[in-house]
């Protein structure tokens, strides 16, 4: 694995001159700012994209399950109570 300190100081040393060009007065986010913000939209994008694809694959009608209520869904069962 190659040496990591030095492609930093490396990146340093062409990032320092152009850190000094900047107005000290004036604060910007600058194009690493935007770069981040991009990538989190597209991040978030995908991720809503994802959701509704998972979302429409989801059945929201409940089943009667047959081995508890052997009646069906009316809920009379025989020997118990009418409700009502």
């Amino acid at each position: 694995m190659p040496d990591m300190s030095a492609s930093a100081s490396l990146a340093m040393t062409h990032l320092v001159p152009l850190a000094q060009e900047v107005d000290e007065n004036k604060v910007t986010p600058g194009v690493l700012g935007f770069i981040v913000f991009a990538v989190m939209a597209i991040a978030v994008w995908g991720l809503m994209k994802s959701m509704n694809r998972h979302m429409g694959k989801v059945d929201f009608k409940e089943k009667p399950d047959a081995a508890t209520d052997p009646a069906g869904a009316s809920g009379n069962t025989p020997g118990s109570p009418a409700k009502g």
